[in-house]
């Protein structure tokens, strides 16, 4: 980089999980046929007036806990204003300079090294329509999203690679779907990230002038503009030149960056207090109601699934990467499954058949109480592993219980040694060429063997005790 570092910060819009819309009682609902999902109030028709929506509060207050932010218990509405075609009552319902929530962080690992992101601050505002650009040059509009609650949470600018934006916005979705304030769905629009950087040289204290994307929708682009952007302005400092404040926009199929606008201030908005709100002002005792019911946040989680349980860093991340999943975890320790071997079941082949169907785990047919039941059926040796394996496939369209399974099937593990000892004696008698080389020294024939053991017993033998009882007459 030429002696330059990046300095970068991001502003993630959040689209909240409410029933209706931030000020009106339209539905928050994705994919309805344009223009269907609107009223009076959010097309800003004269003499409209906004009711702040109340779960909007309550879900700003559980990302503001989250984050570990200042809940501020009075704060204040203002009007954005800007033209365009997409914003039909010419500003939008916004928080300025008294926002909802002010400090706190989010953590994150970026190749195996923690890293600490602070939070500027949080806040409340409605979404603008969408613009559809067409390929012969027209554009429509579709309001529906006006007036769609979101949550605006802007970064410091603490990141100084693109790989570490990137991975804070995948940790910000993953906190945000955790506390079930934001599905995450970035293809919708549902997230979305605004990315503002910068460069100077190393050592050097202040900030330099920024430039500002708009819109990036995936964590791949996110790093790649932020990466492009970073190059253009080291190459216009190597020759002597100046940066512009200004907007660009990320264009992914040619993979550059387009100039949009000269960068707008704040004043360039005209702020002022939303004159047909109130002040919002809550109650101490409605933060701490809605404290109480927060779940254990992924990196207490994790921290506990690490120290507590002993589970290696894979396994430590994927299960706490979903809330569903996992609650879907803990369960099965619940009902008195170990933390490694639960570990095993879920990691290994729950998330097998999640992949191959593409279903969430709350999609997944067999419940942790059926899935503890193959579990234990394995531990008490009832049936072999492959065969649970197998069972576990089976209950995706069958309902029958393990202990059904098992009667129906006639699938019960084999463990009468004197039976084993049997069919391996016939299995050596019937091989003597393949013994022979066993004595020869080519050990790697106790595979073969113990694979006509399995075959002969169509997979019920006990393999330990199978292998014990081989290795004892191979002797």
């Amino acid at each position: 980089m030429n002696g330059y570092e990046l300095i970068a910060g991001l502003e993630i819009h959040a689209q909240l999980m409410t029933r209706t819309k931030a000020f009106c009682r339209c539905e928050n609902r994705y994919g309805a046929a344009p223009n269907t999902l609107v009223c009076p109030v959010c097309l800003g028709t004269p003499g409209a007036l906004p009711v702040l929506n109340r779960e909007v509060v309550s879900q700003a207050t559980r990302l503001a806990l989250a984050l570990g932010a200042n809940i501020n218990l009075r704060s204040r509405f203002d009007r954005k204003n800007y033209f365009y075609p997409d914003l039909p009552k010419g500003y939008q319902i916004s928080q300025f300079d008294h926002p909802f929530a002010l400090g706190g962080h989010l953590r994150f690992s970026v190749n195996g090294v923690d890293k600490v992101v602070n939070i500027t601050r949080a806040h409340i505002e409605e979404d603008a329509g969408k613009s559809v650009h067409l390929a012969d040059g027209s554009t429509i509009v579709d309001m529906n999203r006006c007036g769609v609650p979101l949550i605006e949470i802007v970064s410091e600018p603490d990141f100084r690679s693109a790989s570490e934006a990137g991975t804070y916005l995948s940790a910000m979705r993953e906190l945000l779907r955790f506390v079930g304030v934001c599905d995450g769905n970035m293809e919708e629009g549902s997230l979305r990230c605004d990315a503002n950087v910068s460069v100077r040289k190393i050592g050097e204290t202040g900030l330099r002038e920024r430039c500002e994307m708009k819109n990036l929708n995936s964590f791949r682009n996110v790093e790649r503009a932020i990466e492009a952007e970073m190059k253009r302005q080291i190459d216009i400092y190597e020759q002597g030149g100046e940066i512009r404040r200004q907007t660009l926009q990320w264009n992914d199929q040619e993979e550059r960056l387009i100039p949009m606008r000269v960068k707008e201030g704040s004043d360039d908005y005209r702020y002022f207090p939303e004159p047909d709100l109130p002040e919002l002002v809550i109650a101490d005792s409605f933060v701490r109601e809605i404290e109480s019911a927060m779940p254990e946040l992924p990196e207490s989680r994790r921290a506990r699934y690490r120290d507590d349980f002993g589970l290696h860093q894979e396994a430590v991340y994927l299960l706490a990467s979903e809330r569903a999943l996992s609650d879907y975890f803990e369960r099965l320790l619940s009902l008195g499954i170990a933390p490694v071997t639960a570990s095993g079941w879920v990691q290994g082949d729950v998330q097998r058949l999640l992949n191959e169907h593409e279903w969430s785990i709350e999609q997944f047919p067999v419940s942790a109480e059926r899935l503890s039941g193959v579990i234990l059926a394995v531990e008490e040796k009832q049936i072999n592993r492959s065969t649970g394996k197998e069972f576990l496939r089976t209950m995706l369209s069958d309902s029958r219980s393990v202990g059904q399974l098992i009667q129906a099937t006639g699938a019960q593990q084999i463990q009468d040694t004197d039976k084993i000892r049997k069919i391996i004696s016939s299995i050596l008698a019937k091989y003597p060429d393949e013994l022979e080389k066993y004595r020869s020294g080519k050990t790697k024939m106790v595979g073969f063997f113990m694979g006509q053991v399995m075959q002969a017993t169509k997979g019920q033998a006990d393999p330990q005790v199978a292998k014990d009882i081989l290795m004892e007459l191979l002797a």
